[in-house]
């Protein structure tokens, strides 16, 4: 069977800047970005192309920040998709390469976060499971300094990005992957876990506050209903951009009344 041409719509650096622009994107502005490619249509110039777009958008004063997370660097006990043998545990353990800000490729964020860590000037935090990466005026202020025991708490990017009014654009992206949420669970009572991965000196474990994306979902479906989100289409995604700060402060009150921590973690 011969493969069917694309549907579309057909988005460029430029409309993808002028859709943006239209949904209320500001030039100047941190923006922490949630998104998926093959959301948008059929993209001219894929993953790059809506770099520049987005670069476009902020302008030169602006700053655009994406997750680079690696969770494959974590304990091979743990991991579920897919799991692997018990007898390679400590193999793995013993010869998983340490992280390196410039080398270790994001992984289940997306291409998109991927063309940002590589891109020339970009930043990236040194937590070594739960990095972000930047880019533009203000990227070293929010990036520098990511606590290697704090994943996505104060002392992580994310509550830089809250103090400084960045906001939150989810681009063809859902709830459960708005990482501002997890500051929340900072907030709340939490347990604490140990936290397995590769160390600049071997296999390393350090005490972490337990975090899931257990229910993001109906905490956005929430979110969105109470509070002033803006919602429209970029190509073909679904958008929406919010404060940093409004959903953090919504998670907080939101958390410990519909997900209480044994349900979740």
């Amino acid at each position: 069977m011969p493969t069917p041409p694309p549907t579309g719509p057909l988005v460029t650096r430029d409309t993808l800047a002028a859709e943006l622009g239209v949904l209320g994107v500001e030039s100047g502005e941190i923006l922490l970005v949630h998104s998926s490619l093959s959301s948008l249509g059929w993209v001219c110039g894929g993953a790059v192309a809506v770099v520049r777009g987005l670069l476009d958008a902020l302008g030169p004063d602006g700053t655009l920040v994406v997750p680079t997370q690696t969770g494959d660097l974590s304990d091979p006990a743990v991991w579920r998709s897919p799991p692997v043998p018990a007898q390679w545990w400590d193999t793995i353990r013993a010869t998983m390469p340490a992280y390196d800000p410039l080398l270790t490729p994001a992984r289940g964020v997306g291409v998109i976060p991927e063309t940002v860590r590589t891109w020339p000037g970009a930043r990236r935090s040194a937590h070594p499971q739960t990095s972000f990466a930047a880019l533009g005026a203000r990227a070293a202020e929010v990036v520098d300094g990511h606590a290697p025991n704090c994943r996505l708490g104060e002392d992580s990017p994310l509550a830089r990005l809250e103090k400084r009014g960045a906001r939150v654009l989810l681009l063809g992206a859902g709830y459960d992957a708005c990482t501002s949420f997890h500051l929340a669970e900072y907030r709340i009572p939490a347990p604490l876990v140990r936290v397995g991965r590769p160390g600049p000196d071997g296999w390393e474990e350090v005490t972490e506050v337990s975090i899931d994306s257990y229910r993001f979902d109906e905490l956005g479906h929430d979110f969105e209903r109470d509070r002033d989100v803006v919602r429209g289409r970029v190509g073909a995604a679904d958008a929406r951009l919010f404060p940093v700060a409004d959903a953090v402060a919504y998670a907080q009150r939101w958390l410990p009344l519909h997900r209480p921590r044994e349900d979740g973690c």
